[in-house]
C-alpha cells in the first residue's frame, strides 16, 4: 500500500479532495496524484488533476490501435499530397524544354506522361464506379421514401444549392472589387497561340435540357449532347468596292464522350419514386438496387487503398507540367490569392456557420470527418470522381442517414458548384480590370447571376469551370479569348474549388437531414410498425393452427397433424 498516501485537504475547496486518477495499465485501481508509473513519479497538483485526466483520456483515445488504423488512410493521403508537391518542385530542375535530353536535363514531356500514368489509373478506377454508384444510390434511397417526402427533400436540397452558390458568387465579387488584383502587381503574359473555348449562354441552356431528356438511356451512360460553334467567314464586297469579312458562328449539336449525369439523375429519380409507390409489387427491384449499392461501396473501400499512390503521382505530374513558377507572382498571383481567400472564407467560415446555425452540429468535427474526401477532391480535381469517397465520409464518419446522402450527394455533385461560381465571378471581374473595362452595378448583378447559373451547368469534371467561364465573359461583353489569361494557374485553383464543392455537398446532406427529420421519423415508425406486424404474424401463425380433434379424426388414413411443425405423421407410429 505504499502507492497510497494520505493528503491533508483544505475543507474550503471541496473540489480538490478527489485527487485520484485512473491510468491505463493499473486496471480499475485508482492511484493518487503522486503515482509511481514505470518507476517514475508523476507529480500532479491537486488543482489540475481533472485537466490532466481529461488530457490523458483524450490521448488514449487518439492513439488507440483502432483509431490509428482508421486514420491511416487519411494520414497517408495527406502525406502523399505534401510529398508530391515537394518532389515535383525538386524534379523541375531536371525538366527538359522539349522531348530531347539536352543540356543535362533528364525528364522529358514523354516521361511526365509516364509519371502521370499511376494517377490516371486511380482516376479511371473512381470514374468506373460513378455510374453504378449514382444509379444504385439514388434508386435505393428514393425507393425507401414516399413521393411526398422525396419531393420535400428535393426542394430543400435545391434551395440550399442555389442559395449557397449565389452566396459564393457574391462573396467572390466583394473580394475582387475590394482587392482589385487586375490593377496591381506585374503584367500577365498572354500566349497568342492559346485557344479559347467558345460558347454561348443560349446554347448552354439548351444543352442542359437536351441532356435532361436523353433520347436513349443506354447512350446516356457513356455519351451526352453538346453544342459546338462552327465558324464561317464570309467576304462581302460593297458597292463602293470596300471589301470586308463577317464571321458567323453556326451552332452544331453533336455528341460528346462522357456520362450524361443529368439524364441519368432524372431517370433514376423517377424510377426510384415509382418503386416506392408500387411497394410490394416492386420489392424485388428495391432489394436488387440495395444489394447493388452495398457491393459498390465495398468496391469503393478497396479502391481507396490505392488513393495515396494515385494522388502522389497526380500531384508530381502536375507540378512538372507547369511551365513557369513565376506565374504565381505578380498580378496573376494576387488573383490566385483572391480566389483562395474567397474559397477559404466560404468553405471554412460561411458553410460551417450555416451548418451550426441550422443543425447545431460541431463544424470542426464535421470537417474532420470529411478530411479524406477533401484530400481526394484536391488530388483528382473532380466532384464526380470523389463521389465514392464522399459517400463513405458522410455516412460512416459523420453519420448521415443513407436515405439522405444517397439522394442529395449525386444531385449535388452535378448542380452544386459553390467554388466554381466564386471562381467565375472573380475571374470575370479580374479580366475586366486587366483590360481597363469599368463595370457598373447592373453588370455586377449580371455577373453574380450568370456565375451562379453557369456553375450549375458546369460538368463535374476537371477544369469544366474554364469552359463555362466563357458564358460569364459573354454576359459582360468581354472577349472569350481572355480566358487564356488565367489558364496557367487554373489547374491549381480547380483543385481547391473542387474541394469546396464537395464540402458544400456534404454540408447540404446534414442540413437536409435536419430539416427532414420529421419525415424520416414517420418513415421509421412505419417501417417499425410493419416489422412488428410481420414478426407478430410469424409468431402467432403456428398457434392459429391447433390440433383439431374432429379434423384429425376425420382423416381417412388415420394421420394427425403435429402442432409443432404442421406435418402429417401416422397415428400408429406415434
Amino acid at each position: 500500500m505504499r502507492f497510497f498516501k494520505k493528503k491533508s485537504v483544505s475543507p474550503v475547496i471541496p473540489q480538490e479532495t478527489s485527487s485520484q486518477i485512473i491510468l491505463e495499465g493499473h486496471g480499475s485501481r485508482p492511484i493518487s496524484a503522486h503515482a509511481r508509473v514505470s518507476h517514475h513519479i508523476i507529480d500532479v497538483p491537486t488543482g489540475e488533476h481533472v485537466k490532466f485526466s481529461k488530457l490523458l483520456s483524450c490521448c488514449q483515445r487518439c492513439f488507440t490501435k483502432e483509431n490509428l488504423k482508421e486514420q491511416a488512410l487519411l494520414i497517408a493521403t495527406i502525406s502523399s499530397v505534401v510529398l508530391g508537391i515537394a518532389i515535383g518542385i525538386a524534379l523541375r530542375t531536371l525538366k527538359c524544354v522539349g522531348n530531347e535530353r539536352v543540356g543535362g536535363c533528364r525528364i522529358t514531356r514523354e516521361d511526365i506522361t509516364y509519371i502521370d500514368f499511376p494517377g490516371q489509373i486511380f482516376i479511371n478506377i473512381l470514374k468506373m464506379l460513378i455510374l453504378p454508384l449514382i444509379v444504385s444510390s439514388i434508386i435505393s434511397s428514393l425507393a425507401q421514401l414516399d413521393g411526398q417526402s422525396a419531393g420535400k427533400m428535393g426542394i430543400r436540397a435545391l434551395v440550399y444549392y442555389l442559395g449557397t452558390t449565389l452566396l459564393a458568387a457574391i462573396l467572390g465579387i466583394i473580394l475582387v472589387l475590394t482587392i482589385r488584383p487586375g490593377t496591381r502587381g506585374g503584367t500577365v503574359e498572354i500566349n497568342p497561340n492559346s485557344k479559347a473555348a467558345e460558347g454561348r449562354t443560349i446554347d448552354t441552356v439548351l444543352d442542359l435540357f437536351r441532356n435532361l431528356f436523353p433520347e436513349n438511356i443506354v447512350e446516356a451512360t457513356f455519351r451526352s449532347s453538346g453544342t459546338d460553334l462552327k465558324v464561317n467567314r464570309t467576304f462581302i464586297l460593297r458597292p463602293n468596292e470596300t471589301r470586308y469579312n463577317i464571321t458567323i458562328y453556326t451552332p452544331v449539336v453533336g455528341k460528346r464522350d462522357g456520362i450524361n449525369v443529368l439524364g441519368l439523375l432524372l431517370f433514376c429519380i423517377i424510377f426510384g419514386i415509382l418503386i416506392s409507390r408500387l411497394k410490394e409489387k416492386a420489392i424485388i427491384l428495391k432489394h436488387f438496387f440495395e444489394a447493388m449499392l452495398e457491393v459498390v461501396m465495398q468496391l469503393v473501400r478497396i479502391a481507396m487503398v490505392y488513393s495515396p499512390i494515385g494522388v502522389f503521382f497526380l500531384i508530381v505530374a502536375k507540378m512538372l507540367e507547369m511551365d513557369n513558377l513565376g506565374d504565381f507572382v505578380g498580378s496573376l498571383g494576387l488573383y490566385m490569392a483572391t480566389v483562395l481567400a474567397g474559397l477559404f472564407i466560404h468553405g471554412f467560415i460561411v458553410l460551417p456557420l450555416l451548418l451550426f446555425a441550422i443543425t447545431r452540429i460541431n463544424s470542426f468535427k464535421y470537417i474532420r470527418g470529411m478530411s479524406q474526401a477533401l484530400v481526394t477532391a484536391f488530388g483528382t480535381g473532380s466532384s464526380s470522381a470523389t463521389l465514392p469517397v464522399t459517400y463513405r465520409c458522410v455516412e460512416e464518419k459523420n453519420h448521415i442517414d443513407p436515405r439522405i446522402s444517397r439522394f442529395v450527394l449525386p444531385v449535388g455533385a452535378t448542380v452544386n458548384m459553390d467554388g466554381t461560381a466564386l471562381y467565375e465571378a472573380v475571374a470575370a471581374i479580374y479580366i475586366a480590370q486587366l483590360n481597363g473595362i469599368p463595370l457598373n452595378a447592373v453588370k455586377i448583378i449580371v455577373t453574380s447571376l450568370t456565375s451562379t447559373l453557369a456553375s450549375i451547368g458546369a460538368a463535374s469534371i476537371p477544369q469544366a469551370g474554364l469552359v463555362t467561364m466563357v458564358i460569364v465573359l459573354n454576359a459582360l461583353g468581354l472577349p472569350p479569348e481572355e480566358v487564356r489569361t488565367i489558364y496557367a494557374v487554373d489547374w491549381l485553383l480547380d483543385r481547391f474549388r473542387t474541394a469546396i464543392n464537395v464540402f458544400g455537398d456534404s454540408i447540404g446532406c446534414a442540413i437536409v437531414q435536419h430539416l427532414s427529420r420529421k419525415e424520416l421519423r414517420v418513415l421509421d415508425d412505419e417501417i417499425a410498425a410493419a416489422n412488428v406486424d410481420t414478426n407478430h404474424s410469424a409468431t402467432i401463425l403456428p398457434v392459429l393452427v391447433p390440433v383439431n380433434a374432429d379434423y384429425n379424426s376425420s382423416k381417412p388414413d388415420g394421420n394427425v397433424i403435429d402442432p409443432a411443425n404442421h406435418k402429417l405423421f401416422s397415428s400408429t407410429t406415434a
